[in-house]
């Protein structure tokens, strides 16, 4: 039996944001929360009972043992943690807005820690003992022997029969669409779970039409077993080559939009991790609007709570 349910590989960051109605330029204080988006995955995950461990490169200082301590405290293993003296952790800016302003986000991630990572240091034998390992589309974006990482990870999960997780998550500011189109479209190729929003369906993939339409042909090109897609106010979208599956939207008032779409990616691996994706669109929809109700990208909930919220008793698997 795998060490673990679920592994992931990639970056977290320290974002530093202001609050709706300040502006960056003007504050005196910032809000501090880590994040990333395989972080997210895995710590979710992990505060719901399952078996995670993330790894990744972290400087060796106070920002991040910072870091590291967000995980370690919602349950996430470190053992695959490449630790660099000397390093830097990417930061990333956020100024909150409401219309008609939209938020506004500065990066400066350039030359961290993550993005130094080589191949040669990355912990393979555990990172592969799990019954899935999720990435995403951001990783490869990062820097070339970040690509290659991911390149090698998913060559090595498919020889030894891992199932895989890819989220296509794509970043304009990291990469343009005909690069990142071309560097994705091997990686995702027949995997398990892919995760895709409708509108990166159109500028990556060229899919057309309605959000039906959309998963279908995204589902025909990659040979994904399930392709799960939001479509944002209509809520989420699952096709696995016979039936379509809609979960709507939960209605949510909004604190912090950062994160919900990793918190929809995790329900649905709880869903599938107990054998139940349909019952994982319902914990996704759920988990998303947590996610927007709260403050930080890392949602903080209980398997309990989430079952409640719910309002059902979920698969056997959860008694």
């Amino acid at each position: 039996m795998p060490h673990f349910d679920l592994t992931t590989f990639g970056e977290i960051m320290l974002r530093l944001s202001v609050p709706a109605g300040v502006r960056l330029e003007a504050a005196n204080q910032l809000d501090l929360h880590p994040a990333g988006a395989e972080s997210n995955v895995a710590s979710l995950l992990a505060r719901l009972g399952w078996r995670t461990s993330w790894f990744g490169a972290l400087p060796a200082n106070a920002l991040g043992r910072l870091a590291a301590s967000h995980l370690t405290a919602a349950g996430v293993a470190l053992d695959g943690v490449a630790w660099e003296e000397n390093g830097r952790m990417g930061t990333f800016y956020v100024e909150f807005a409401t219309p008609p302003r939209p938020i506004q986000v500065i990066y400066d991630r350039a030359d961290s820690s993550a993005a130094r990572l080589q191949p040669a240091q990355v912990h393979w034998d555990l990172l592969l003992d799990t019954r899935l390992l999720h990435l995403t589309g951001i990783t490869p974006a990062l820097s070339a022997n970040n690509a290659e990482i991911i390149h090698q990870a998913i060559a090595q999960a498919r020889a030894k029969g891992i199932a895989i997780s890819f989220d296509v998550n794509y970043r304009s500011k990291l990469w343009d669409a005909a690069r990142a189109a071309v560097t994705l479209r091997p990686l995702i190729a027949g995997v398990d779970l892919l995760f895709c929003g409708q509108t990166d369906a159109e500028h990556l993939f060229g899919c057309g039409g309605d959000a039906n339409e959309r998963i279908r042909q995204l589902a025909e090109q990659s040979g994904a077993h399930v392709v799960v897609m939001s479509i944002g106010d209509g809520g989420v979208l699952a096709w696995d080559g016979v039936t379509m599956h809609h979960e709507p939207a939960t209605a949510v008032r909004v604190i912090d939009r950062l994160g919900a779409g990793d918190a929809l990616a995790a329900g649905v691996i709880h869903g599938w991790l107990a054998g139940d994706v349909v019952a994982g669109l319902r914990y996704g929809s759920m988990l998303a609007a947590l996610a927007l109700s709260q403050h930080g990208d890392m949602v903080i909930t209980t398997r309990q709570e989430l079952e409640e919220l719910v309002g059902q008793q979920g698969p056997a698997f959860f008694r």
